[in-house]
Parts: structure tokens; sequence; C-alpha cells
């Protein structure tokens, strides 16, 4: 997924090129050359430092290094001669291979404007070498720029939902694996990663580091074990050769070749190629096949060859008639389709359905609207192919995933809740079993079987699974109802008109109300005469729901109560959801909270800036489960239940400050006495990744911000920069953030342990306590404390709104008392046990947010689609 710093880049790159290169086509040239340019001098440098030897920048070569280009002292004009001739003499270098000296091919400066070079060239440098995932995504941003992507009907396919894709074909070492759109290559390297982690003596936990698969590995003769070290090397040259792709683009076969190359191919089998014009590769077949292929077809449609089963001119039609016919007898596949595969009437895509209900198809899998954002909100599902399971089993698996773990708007933000882990787990089992001729009914809150018959039963093979849900199936199910059905929205009020205009009234504005909290307090009251027309009326037991952005995201909602005279007024970027008979204000309030509600809505917010907000439309339509009055009360009552207990840990820690009691008798001493020195960190290049075990780690600033120090928060070093200065975290000393934002700069942490791997980034100063009479948890707990960092940002510099920082010789000004040792000791004791409590109330918190989740999950899950109450 495109991430804000890629994006920026990119844009800043175009911004730099636009005035000498205003041809985005060329602009695109200019960056993609410049970024494997950098990339292959990364590679050389990483190569050093493993004990290796340089492969791309070698002998005559070697002057024109990216390090060198860019090294403190050259000129501009340098510069450019430098990197023109670099561009041209590349081509020839024999050192390279055949597939990066196609890159330098026709690569050329067409200006000669050595500052905008050397901006440009500084901008490039700040990307990171990574093994190509954000060259991936750096390129397919820019497609998007010349609008190429949305026009050929070709969107990057997120990376969770392609290894999804992968890990229920789960590819074999042994098997030839096909993408015949493959774009940068994502699915083939994600099988490839997917075979690799099959072959391991370890497996890759969720923070990348190696744990052991067997107690037994331990045994291992080797100390040196690396991704898919069970492959032999014959296995190896099988893998590298079975893994193939083809593309129409050449500017997408370059970047799949180069991605291949990065992730260890040194011969990639990627190749310019019309999949549905040509017959030369025809008779070729694989084992599995994984694809996201275009969707859109060129005006007068595809000129396809005759070969194909099913006679259309759509691309999305031909795709997926491709990879069923190119499937080896006990293939697999999974396609990523849009929604015309799956219901359209046209004879074309009703023949493709049958043949593939008959012949090939095991699954289909709903994603929620939006999985492609912000390239496209196209509906799509994925379509699994498997010519064993279509054999043995009668039946269809029908799942659809409304959670995919993102938020659905542009941003694509994560999200709890994500759905694809147990579709994973259930659709695997499932299709184990099918291949057995087991594979009929489904144990799952979201699929079900269904028979083949009864798919093509219509004649037009419907592959839409809500068609198939019947009653048998869902008889356990909780209907839904939309919220216009079971609430008023927005009550008139003209419900008031008989109301005495000196009537007290209350009235909320939007700061009132709570964040993820159903009760909030009317402080103000008003007459009811003076309440203008603009102001949003309601009544106590109404669910009030924030409308507008930050707002809504936020979580601003609640149930009215204790209103004046019942009765209340408030923003007019209110809703009100007033509830019917057939509905309890605390099932809406839930409802409207759940994550699915919040998600969706986000994605349909209309405006612009800040003032986007949820249409009225979207809020009334809505359907929420709506289980009988009886099952409502009892999941409020759990609910509250757990309410309580959270309430009770954020009064805590919302209560909770820690107190030094300060003598007046005892002495009080400048920071300066105490600290030897105020020792900065080092400014060095990283990767921003969890560091491998080996590697080195930088801190990020949110290393320190809870007050706590927390040696995850780092980013990886880049391996050139070991040899820099050290200054890493050690026992005993407190790390203080010198720059930051106005809340944060000066957060401090006390450091129990020695952390030899780690730097400190520049941000971040380390002192070191050099009286015997001062005991460092006691300094800390002192300077952390709100009174010393209310004092220390105070003293902060910066413009309002940017970020501050803090002088040395300030901060070292800072007095603060300090009694006798044994006492400063047992201060700094009884508030380390107080913010243990604290974050056991933390920890406390999390739980009952997930107990509640799962409350109103055991519903949410079963919900259908049903008449309103």
């Amino acid at each position: 997924m495109l991430d804000k710093d890629t994006k920026r880049r990119i844009d800043t790159c175009r911004d730099i090129l636009v005035g000498k290169v205003p041809d985005p086509k060329s602009q695109v040239e200019q960056i993609t050359v410049a970024l494997i340019y950098k990339f292959m001098d990364d590679m050389d440098l990483e190569a050093e430092e493993l004990g290796g030897e340089r492969k791309f920048f070698t002998q005559d070569y070697e002057r024109y290094r990216w390090a060198k280009l860019v090294a403190p002292g050259v000129s501009g004009q340098e510069m450019l001669n430098i990197y023109s001739e670099a561009l041209t003499k590349m081509v020839e270098n024999d050192h390279l291979p055949a597939l990066f000296r196609s890159i330098f091919r026709n690569a050329y400066l067409p200006y000669r404007d050595p500052e905008t070079l050397r901006s440009f060239l500084r901008e490039i440098d700040s990307f990171t070498y990574d093994h190509s995932e954000r060259l991936g995504d750096a390129f397919e941003y820019l497609l998007s720029v010349l609008g190429s992507q949305g026009d050929a009907g070709q969107f990057r396919t997120p990376r969770h939902i392609i290894d999804f894709m992968v890990e229920i074909i789960d590819p074999k070492k042994n098997e030839v694996i096909l993408d015949p759109a493959c774009g940068t290559a994502g699915f083939l390297i994600s099988a490839y990663k997917h075979i690799l982690k099959a072959n391991s003596s370890y497996v890759v936990n969720g923070n990348g580091k190696h744990e052991e698969a067997d107690a037994a590995e331990q045994a291992l003769e080797s100390p040196m074990r690396f991704p898919g070290d069970l492959l032999s090397p014959e296995d190896r040259t099988r893998l590298a050769g079975n893994i193939k792709g083809y593309d129409i683009s050449p500017d997408m076969v370059r970047l799949s070749l180069v991605n291949l190359y990065l992730h260890g191919f040194a011969d990639p089998k990627v190749e310019e190629y019309d999949t549905l014009t040509s017959e030369e590769k025809w008779t070729q077949t694989a084992d599995v096949i994984l694809a996201n292929p275009p969707f859109m077809s060129p005006k007068g449609g595809i000129k396809p060859h005759t070969r194909f089963q099913v006679q259309s001119k759509r691309s999305e039609v031909l795709f997926v008639d491709y990879i069923a016919e190119h499937l080896n007898p006990n293939g697999r596949a999974a396609i990523v389709v849009p929604e015309g595969i799956i219901f359209q009437s046209q004879s074309a895509y009703a023949a493709l359905r049958k043949m593939l209900v008959e012949n090939n198809l095991a699954a289909v899998i709903s994603l929620p609207a939006g999985v492609f954002n912000p390239y496209s909100g196209v509906k799509t599902s994925i379509l699994i192919l498997d010519r064993a399971v279509a054999k043995a089993s009668k039946h269809i698996a029908f799942f659809k995933i409304e959670n995919d773990g993102f938020q659905l708007g542009a941003q694509r933000k994560a999200q709890k809740g994500s759905q694809l882990p147990q579709v994973k787990a259930d659709l695997s089992a499932w299709l184990q079993e099918a291949r057995g001729g087991k594979g009929g009914e489904l144990e799952s809150i979201h699929g079900f079987g269904v028979e083949r018959e009864v798919v093509a039963s219509g004649g037009d093979y419907i592959l839409s699974g809500e068609r198939y849900k019947s009653e048998a199936a869902a008889e356990h199910d909780v209907r839904r109802a939309r919220i216009v059905d079971i609430c008023t929205v927005n009550p008139a009020k003209r419900l008031l008109q008989e109301l005495p205009p000196e009537t007290e009234v209350s009235f909320v504005p939007m700061a009132d109300l709570n964040e993820w909290r159903t009760g909030f307090e009317a402080k103000e009251t008003k007459q009811f005469g003076e309440v203008g027309a603009s102001y949003t009326y309601f009544a106590d037991g109404d669910v009030l729901l924030a409308k507008v952005t930050p707002c809504f995201e936020n979580g601003k909602a609640g149930i009215a109560r204790n209103l004046r005279n019942g009765i209340g007024f408030g923003s007019s970027e209110f809703y009100v959801l007033r509830p019917g008979e057939s509905v309890l204000a605390e099932w809406v309030y839930r409802c409207i909270t759940h994550e699915d509600f919040r998600s969706k809505a986000i994605a349909q917010m209309t405006g612009t800036g800040g003032l986007q907000r949820v249409p009225r439309a979207f809020v009334e339509g809505f359907e929420i489960p709506l289980p009988s009055l009886e099952v409502q009360r009892e999941i409020v009552a759990e609910i509250e239940g757990y309410q309580r207990v959270i309430e009770g840990a954020r009064a805590v820690i919302d209560n909770y400050r820690p107190h030094i009691p300060v003598d007046p008798d005892w002495p009080m001493v400048e920071l300066s006495e105490i600290f030897d020195a105020l020792e900065a960190g080092v400014s060095v290049n990283s990767e921003n990744r969890t560091k491998m075990p080996g590697e080195l780690g930088v801190l990020k600033t949110s290393a320190v911000t809870s007050g706590t120090f927390d040696p995850e928060e780092h980013k990886a070093v880049l391996l050139e920069e070991v040899d820099r200065v050290r200054c890493s975290p050690r026992k005993g000393s407190i790390i203080i953030s010198r720059m930051n934002t106005e809340a944060l700069v000066g957060a401090s942490a006390y450091i129990d342990n020695d952390y030899p791997e780690l730097f400190l980034p520049d941000r971040l100063w380390q002192t070191v306590i050099s009286r015997q009479d001062a005991s460092a948890k006691y300094i800390h707990t002192v300077i952390a404390s709100e009174e010393y960092r209310a004092k220390i940002s105070a003293i902060c510099g910066g413009t309002s709104g940017s970020m501050k920082n803090v002088a040395k010789s300030q901060l070292l000004k800072i007095e603060i008392p300090l009694p006798a040792f044994d006492i400063q000791q047992a201060i700094a004791a009884d508030i380390e046990a107080e913010q243990a409590i604290v974050r056991a109330n933390r920890e406390l918190i999390t739980r009952f947010e997930r107990k509640i989740d799962a409350a109103i999950g055991r519903v949410w899950g079963k919900a259908k689609d049903g008449e309103a109450a």
C-alpha cells in the first residue's frame, strides 16, 4: 500500500522536474531510472557489508557510484557531468545483468540545468532500498499519475490481499506458478516467499523475528539458517524456473524483472506478452495461477484469437477463461474479478460461469468495495479455482468479507477486526475436505456451502452468495433492519410547537459529547424561546451521533439522559436517532459505534477539507442487526458490566498524578550539577522496519514518549552506517527528547539495561548521573512529573504549531529537590509501584474492550438482511 512518505517524495520529484521535463511520461522515465540507479549502489554497499563483492559499480564504472555522485562537496556541474555520462555508459557495463542493461538502453538526461538535477537527485537519495517493496509502490503511483492504471483497468492489489490469496492456494516448491497479467510481480514474489517460509527450519513471526519451527532443529549442525534453507540447490533451480509472468506493458515487464531480481532471481522468467491476442504460449499450462487481471477493455473490445472456449471481447471474461483453461488437471487459481463476472446477464458472462461451475470453481469470496482505494472504489470478488475440488465436491463455498483490516476510505487506515485470517482458516480446511469428496457443510460465520446443482438450476449460474443463502442455512441468523425503519432520524421540532417559550431546555454543544462513551452531561440550559432554528432538537432516550469530521472519526456519540424537562438542543452537526419500539437506545448506540458502520460511513463522507460529513442517506439506509428485545437487553447488560470496569480503570488513569512530597528543607540542585553530560544521538540512514537479529537499529522518538523506554520502537539502520560513532542506550542513564511536538518535547525515560545493538537518534539526549548521592530513577521521576514537564515546555523554542526544541543550557539550569539518597530510592520505588498499577489498568481497558467487541460480534456476525420491524 502506498505510504505517505513515498507519495510525497514522488510528488516532490515531479515538482522539481516539471519546469524542465513537462511531459509526465518523461518524468516517469527519469524517476524510474534514477531510483534503479540508486538502488544498484545500495545493493553493492549491502553486499560489501555482508562480506561479498560489488556487482554493479566495478572497475571503470566505480567512479559512477551513487554515493560519490551525491557526496558532500560535489558541485552541481560535476553532478550533471557524471550523471549524464553514466546514463549513456551504463548500457555498456558488462558486469550488469542483461535486464539491468535494458533499463539504461535508451536512458538520457533531457536537460542541462545543474541545480534542477542536484535537487532531483537529493530527493531520490531519500528513498531507501528495502528489497523493492517501496520501488513497486513508487512506480505504480507514477503510473497512476499518468492515468494509465485506471484507463487500463489495472489497480494495484494491496499486499495483504495478495498474501491472503496466496496462502489459500498454498503453492508448492515443485509447482509451475503463473501470473498472466503480472504488473510488478507482486503475486509471484508473494508465492515465492510463501514457498520459502514453508521450506524453512524456522518460522518468521509477526514481528519479523526468527523462531524455531521445532525444538529438534536446535540440533542442526550449521548455525547459519535462512528463508528456504530446507530447499536443495535442485529445488531452488527448479523453483526459479517455475515462477513465470506475462505482461503487455514493457514498463511493467521491466519493473517486474528488477523486482524479481532483487528477491534473488538471477534469471527471472517474465516476458512481454499479450495474453489475450497472442497464441504463442497457448499450450503452456501451470499448476498455480494467481492474478488480478485488467478489468477494462479498449474501445471496440479485445480482438482475441479463436482458441478461447468462451467467445467475448471483454478482457475480464477472456482473462478468467484463459486462467481456467491453462490449469493442469489438479491445478488451482485465485483471481480478482469485478462484479460483472459474478452476475452480468450477457451470454458470454453466463457461459463463462457455466464453465467455471462445472469444471473449475471451488469458492467465491466477496470483498468490500474500497479494497482498491485510493486507485478505485470498484467492488470485487476473488474466485478460487480448484479442479480437484470441482471433480470431487458437489458444493461451492461462498464467503463474504466486510472487514479486511483496513478502513474503506481513501486513506485505508488500519483497523481492528480483520476477517481475513478466519476466512483463510475456514476455507483452507474446507478445500482440504472437499478434495476428498467431503466438502459439503461449511461451518463458518463468514461463509456457507451451496450445491452446484442449485447454482446451475436458474440457468444463469449467478455467483452471488446472497442469492443462495437459504432459510435453512440462515435459521439461526439475526435479521438486519435499516436504521430509518426502526428509528426516527432527526425528529421534527414541530412536536414542541405547544411548548411555552420560557421553558428551560438543555443545550449541548459538540464539546460536551464524549468520545466512545455512552453518557454525557448537559451542562448548559437555555429558554426554549432563545433557541434558534438552526439547532438540532432531541429528547431523553435519543441517540446523538456527530456527523462531521473529525468528531465522527473520534467517536463522538452518546445517549441523551437527564435533560432539563426532558428536552435538549445542540449542534447542527448531530444526527438524532430516536429508537422505535423494536430497538433499545443502547443497542442503537453500540451499532453506530461498531467498526463496520464507522468504516463504511467514513468511505461515504462528502465535502471538502475538514468539513466532510456522513450523508444522512447513508445513516438512514445502513442495516444493523436486530435481535429480539430480550437478546438486546441481555447483550446490553453484559456490555454495561464490562463498561463499568472500563470506566473505573479509566478513572484511575485520568486522575493519577505522580506526587513527590517535597520537604522545604531539601536542597535544590541544578541539573548541571547532577548530569555528567547531555550526549546527543547521531544522524543515520535507516529503513522503517524492525531490525532483524544481528542488525542495528535507531530508536524512534516515540520510544520515550510514554515515560517508559520501549526498545521495540526503532527502525533498522542501513549497514553502511555501522562505522559511525556509536551512541547506544546504557543502563542507569536517562534519555530525554530534545525535539518534538509541544506536547512531547522533554519526554524522558529511565534505561534499565544496556542496548548495544541500538542507536540514539539526534533528537534524543542521553545523560549519565555523575553524583554518588543521586538516584537516576529518582531524577527521572522528578523530571517526568507534570510540574517539571511544564517547566521544560516553558523554556522550549520554536514557533507555534511547529516542532519544539529545548536548549541544553536552559535544561541544565532547571533546579530539582535532592533529598538523602535513601529517600530518593523510596520515592522512586513508590511511584514505580503506582505506575505499574496504572499500566495494569490500561491493559484492563484493552482486555474489556475486546470483550465488548466479542459480545456484539456474536450477533453482528449472524446478521442477515430482513424486513423492517
